[in-house]
């Protein structure tokens, strides 16, 4: 199978406030498969959200080349197709919404696509559908909560019909029930419907839902593995000063107490398991 996303040998350059410059990426390569779900990790400054960005060609490499579904986003006549194979859902939903209604909002990208009504109709209450968000179609979306602002920005991506989303933190800004409404949403689009997703995030509990993890420090990728195997790795985890998801903290701190717990646990339910048997 051919990767969706190749970053081969990727660079990325930013000039400092004194002047000087840093690698935020540093020779990374990375392939993604078409409906894989990757989840990528790492503290502030590592790197990750510089990574989202070359996927959908906001940023370029320096050196080295990232290549969407084919198409090398170095070549400016690839620019739009690249952009309508690879959506992008950002950290604050209130920054992508445009529109006096849900709907209007969610027809925004087709309608610069230039469809006829009937596709950019039928599109938008799919779209809706397919997030849960279709019985508030005719609300104004500065009146819904944080996790609907989200879905409804998800919804806007998917009408362009992408292969594939990246997600830039987009629970961050979000109380826990908002980031249960968009985590459910993005599991069933990838589960459900085959959709490629890349999530950046700070939150643990949400790369564990993840096929892949992928742990960046200082530009560069350090891990890449099945959750299980990236979580397992506890002393090296807190080298880089990231968490550990809650629950594997518990079962870490159980095991110790005397339990027989294994400590690679990463779900609440798989803890309920382990504590039954």
């Amino acid at each position: 199978m051919d990767a969706l996303i190749e970053i081969n040998h990727v660079t990325h350059y930013y000039n400092t406030a004194d002047e000087s410059v840093i690698a935020a990426l540093d020779d990374v390569s990375l392939k993604v498969f078409p409906g894989e779900f990757v989840a990528v990790i790492g503290h502030n400054g590592s790197g990750k959200s510089t990574l989202a960005k070359h996927i959908n060609a906001l940023l370029l490499p320096d050196k080295g080349s990232v290549t969407v579904a084919g198409l090398d986003t170095k070549s400016p006549e690839n620019l739009w197709e690249i952009r309508r194979s690879a959506g992008m859902v950002f950290q604050n939903p209130d920054n992508q919404l445009v529109a006096t209604s849900v709907e209007e909002d969610v027809a925004f990208g087709p309608e610069n696509l230039g469809l006829p009504a009937s596709e950019i109709r039928s599109r938008v209450d799919e779209s809706l559908k397919r997030v849960d968000m279709y019985s508030y179609r005719e609300q104004s979306p500065h009146t819904l909560s944080g996790g609907q602002k989200q879905r409804v920005a998800i919804a806007g991506v998917i009408a362009m019909r992408p292969e594939i989303i990246v997600f830039d933190e987009p629970t961050a800004m979000l109380d826990p029930v908002g980031r249960a409404e968009v985590m459910q949403t993005i599991g069933r689009l990838n589960r459900e419907e085959g959709l490629t997703a890349v999530l950046i995030t700070h939150y643990m509990d949400e790369a564990v839902e993840a096929d892949r993890v992928i742990v960046m420090e200082q530009g560069k990728i350090v891990m890449d593995d099945h959750p299980k195997k990236v979580f397992s790795q506890v002393a090296e985890l807190r080298r880089l000063h990231l968490d550990i998801p809650q629950v594997t903290e518990l079962a870490i701190q159980l095991q110790s107490a005397g339990l027989n717990i294994p400590s690679s646990i990463l779900t609440v339910e798989e803890m309920a398991d382990a504590l039954c048997q």
